[in-house]
């Protein structure tokens, strides 16, 4: 576990590449079964290429907004180092239920897997990250081994999951479903500390500060870093960002995110 402070805001500003230099595929249907005009319109993602990428890690990312809001996008903060970056959108509640909303992110995932390699991405080099509630997604998707292969993919075969104060109980919108409040918890098979297991990818956990984030959020997810480990998961970190808040905690963890790919990949 590690308190990270602002010297890693140099990341920021690392690789020769940079985001002005990549090329955008926008606007693909990554559901071939959608049906209705709303899923046509949901179920969408974009792609970020540095030019001349070839076999690079992929950075496969989900936005926030409690499972109810949001938008897709493509953190620049995450076009370093060659990176290919996807920005995934999805289904919201009230249209569908959470479930439907994870199977959404797995199908995304699944479609990156399939043709990434068309953008110069390496499908042996996927990591996920998301928000808030596209963290939520990510450690479901990661760590839930049904959701991928549903899709005729192993969760194990992922580079990495990277949750950005996402949760690891049942996520809220859940719970309010169920006429329970949002500091009432529960943990069931929604929920990715069900699934905890010593065997799947390396995984990085971020949070903003714990007297700043919402609802014991930086708790809930030392807990889940905590079972992790004694579980026997042997590459599982906790980070800490001092100041932040839930919302702007990603500006501190882009930088994080990058420099844990890296030392993966073996990026200088």
């Amino acid at each position: 576990m590690k308190r990270l402070f602002l010297l890693f805001f140099c990341f920021l500003f690392a690789g020769a590449v940079h985001a002005a230099d990549y090329r955008f595929e926008r606007d693909i249907l990554y559901r071939t079964d959608a049906s209705g005009d709303y899923a046509r319109r949901m179920c969408r993602l974009d792609v970020a290429c540095p030019p001349d990428a070839e076999d690079a890690p992929v950075v496969v990312w989900f936005h926030g907004g409690g499972l109810t809001g949001g938008k897709r996008a493509v953190p620049e903060g995450l076009m370093k180092k060659g990176f290919v970056v996807v920005g995934v959108g999805y289904r919201l509640i009230p249209h569908v239920g959470t479930l439907d909303i994870v199977d959404d992110a797995a199908a995304a995932v699944a479609w990156v897997f399939d043709h990434i390699a068309d953008y110069g991405g390496s499908p042996s080099k996927i990591y996920i990250a998301g928000h808030s509630a596209g963290g939520y997604l990510v450690n479901m998707v990661g760590l839930d081994r049904s959701r991928l292969a549903r899709y005729g993919k192993d969760a194990d075969s992922l580079a990495g999951i990277i949750p950005f104060s996402g949760h690891a109980i049942t996520h809220f919108a859940a719970r309010k479903a169920l006429g329970m409040s949002a500091l009432q918890p529960l943990v069931d098979d929604t929920a990715p500390l069900y699934y905890v297991r010593p065997d799947c990818a390396p995984i990085l956990i971020l949070s903003g500060d714990r007297e700043l984030e919402m609802n014991g959020r930086y708790e809930e997810t030392a807990y889940f870093w905590r079972m992790m480990r004694l579980v026997g998961h042997e590459d599982v970190t906790l980070c800490e960002f001092d100041g932040y808040d839930h919302g702007n905690m990603p500006a501190a963890g882009y930088p994080v995110a990058v420099r844990f790919i890296c030392r993966l990949e073996g990026i200088e």
